[in-house]
């Protein structure tokens, strides 16, 4: 199991993407509700107003994720009510006909074809890289502007010092804050929230006019007032999470532009000189540099249009519309539609299944197995709900699929083991056998009732490695593959193979050494078939890629399980050649590979809940 199958399997991966798309349409929602309030007040409020409005709504997509987060918590108390297989019953009276049934993304993403979980897997792989570049520029703005304190600067002289300090009293800034002359800026610059400074551009002190340099400044002051360095953090955080949805980056452009005029206002109320203002800030025009995001200028947002309110000129508000991002979040919306419920959530089910008791028992004595039959049909002959849950929910992607490991299935009631069951069944149409499997499925959930989840476990597992020597595997034979049709069994063709397919042990089941055989195998043929015979997940570590054929003999003992325990000693007796070697002799002596012990983490399905069914 690789590092991915392991991530797709947790819960909080499907619950994580989930809480992603979600927020596309609550991102837009708000942003609409954020846009129709804005165009209403627009002509009325102030931009303290605007400002607190805006950071309304992105305070509101930021709590839109947290929310959907909880609401999509399983309830502990009940899990049923999270992975119970939704079914229909039927009246006693109602012809037996497929019902639809839905079932969970978790237990849909175990057939191949559709795989919702898998999709939103990747979803979450894609938001943790955006989420991993953008905190990387974050941080690299913070480190820039951290360093900006104390890299190509030197404290101001005295009396501007003094003039920095009684302008923070007239404008309310109880904190102390330091005027530094820095190489690095071009304008006036706040750097910091508790301990903040403002940097100013060198010959800024003695080549502008005083009552210039002193607007400008209370422009830096007014920020460390209103905190808009905490604030801006605070911003670029939601930026950094959110910023797949357009609308975060359209709510933020506005919150630093109302920013700005909030400041503007606030200094023009102390200094009363709305014209003088005007003119220091005419005079950064020609000094637009893209500064840090970290820190906080002067010049931020249109300085023509903050110069001409200030001027008492009408001039056209930013446009409110979402523009161009509301098509990107109808490209995202409908990507997200598409990978989620591009499959059908109505699962195909039988036109016609018969489930009946088979009380001949289990055991190697007595007729049991089955699968698919041409046209689609179904035929299972006494097999457990255990089995019938092993072939359902296998990896049927796989060209030589086996059932799922017993070991592999958790929970339920005793009888899931002991009571076998005859199932025939007939689709409405001729379908394949990943879809027959599929109804299978659904045909569980209808008729035991059955409910399921997915979860991953730390189980003991056997780790397959070279021996000392290396691997003595045999070279494939120069012959010809054949393929057979799905539901044929497999049959001698002259001169060519079933290549990938390994043979037994089930076809012996006598008191003599077990054998399996194979031409054309790769490593993972054979750790399909020994995961099957030891019920226990058998991990690669060979490191081998190249093909072989394979005739391995070997017998029965503690460690030999097999498809519901067939294999076990109990039910088969030990051959009598005390001689022979076991699985583990064979696989050293043979092909010079070796089983270690070892525990890793292997995908099981529970069982929740289920019952017996009614016959008909």
């Amino acid at each position: 199991m690789n590092i991915l199958q392991i991530l797709v399997s947790h819960p909080w991966v499907e619950r994580l993407g989930m809480t992603l798309l979600h927020f596309l349409w609550q991102g837009l929602l708000i942003a609409a509700l954020y846009a129709a309030a804005r165009r209403i007040w627009a002509q009325v409020s102030s931009p303290q107003t605007r400002y607190l409005l805006a950071c309304g709504a992105l305070a509101a997509m930021m709590a839109a994720p947290f929310v959907t987060w909880e609401l999509t918590a399983a309830p502990e108390q009940n899990p049923e009510t999270v992975n119970r297989i939704a079914s229909t019953p039927q009246a006693a009276s109602t012809p037996r006909t497929g019902t639809t049934t839905t079932l969970p993304d978790s237990v849909r993403a175990t057939v191949s074809g559709v795989e919702p979980e898998q999709f939103l897997f990747w979803v979450v792989v894609i938001w943790l890289a955006g989420v991993m570049v953008f905190w990387v520029r974050l941080a690299g703005g913070w480190v820039v502007s951290a360093g900006m304190r104390s890299k190509l600067v030197r404290r101001a002289p005295p009396q501007w010092q003094d003039v920095l300090r009684e302008l923070g009293a007239q404008i309310g800034v109880s904190q102390p804050v330091e005027l530094l002359v820095s190489a690095l800026v071009q304008v006036p610059t706040v750097v910091g929230w508790l301990r903040p400074v403002v940097l100013v551009p060198v010959g800024a002190l003695g080549g502008l006019p005083a009552e210039h340099v002193e607007a400008l400044l209370l422009h830096e002051l007014a920020h460390i007032r209103r905190h808009d360095y905490l604030i801006n953090i605070l911003q670029s955080v939601a930026e950094s999470l959110l910023f797949y949805h357009p609308a975060i980056w359209w709510v933020s452009r506005h919150i630093r532009a109302e920013r700005e005029l909030c400041c503007d206002d606030l200094a023009v109320s102390i200094s009363g000189d709305a014209l003088r203002y005007a003119q220091a800030l005419a005079q950064l025009e020609s000094y637009r540099p893209a500064h840090f995001g970290a820190a906080l200028a002067a010049n931020g947002g249109s300085l023509a249009n903050r110069i001409a309110r200030l001027l008492g000129q009408s001039r056209p508000m930013a446009p409110v519309g979402l523009g161009p991002g509301l098509l990107a979040i109808a490209i995202l919306l409908g990507a997200a539609t598409y990978g989620l419920f591009a499959q059908s959530d109505t699962h195909p089910a039988f036109e016609v299944a018969s489930v009946k008791r088979n009380f001949s028992g289990i055991g190697l004595t007595q007729p049991m197995g089955g699968g698919y039959q041409p046209g689609g049909r179904l035929h299972m002959v006494n097999l457990p709900l255990r089995g019938l849950i092993q072939f359902a929910y296998a990896n049927h992607g796989l060209p030589h699929w086996l059932p799922l490991p017993d070991s592999q299935v958790a929970g339920g009631p005793a009888w899931t083991k002991t009571d076998g069951y005859d199932i025939d069944a007939k689709p409405e149409r001729e379908t394949d056998p990943e879809h027959m499997w599929l109804m299978l499925q659904t045909l569980l959930a209808d008729r035991f009732h059955l409910a399921i989840h997915r979860e991953t476990r730390e189980l003991p597992v056997y780790e397959l490695e070279p021996i000392t020597g290396g691997p003595k595997l045999p070279p494939a034979a120069d012959v010809g593959c054949v393929s057979f049709p799905p539901g044929t069994p497999p049959r001698p063709v002259p001169g060519k193979v079933d290549c990938g397919y390994v043979a037994g042990p089930f076809s012996g089941f006598g008191a003599g050494p077990l054998q399996i055989q194979g031409s054309k195998l790769r490593v993972g043929d054979l750790v399909r078939e020994l995961t099957s015979i030891l019920d226990r997940p058998v991990v690669d570590k060979t490191g081998f890629t190249g093909e072989f054929d394979l005739d391995l003999r070997f017998t029965r003992d503690e460690t030999i399980v097999g498809f519901l325990g067939l294999l076990a000693p109990a039910r088969s007796p030990l051959p009598a050649g005390p001689n022979s070697p076991n699985l583990f002799a064979a696989l050293e002596e043979q092909l010079g590979l070796k089983l270690v012990p070892a525990n890793g983490p292997v995908d099981v399905l529970v069982i929740d809940h289920v019952e017996r069914p009614t016959e008909n």
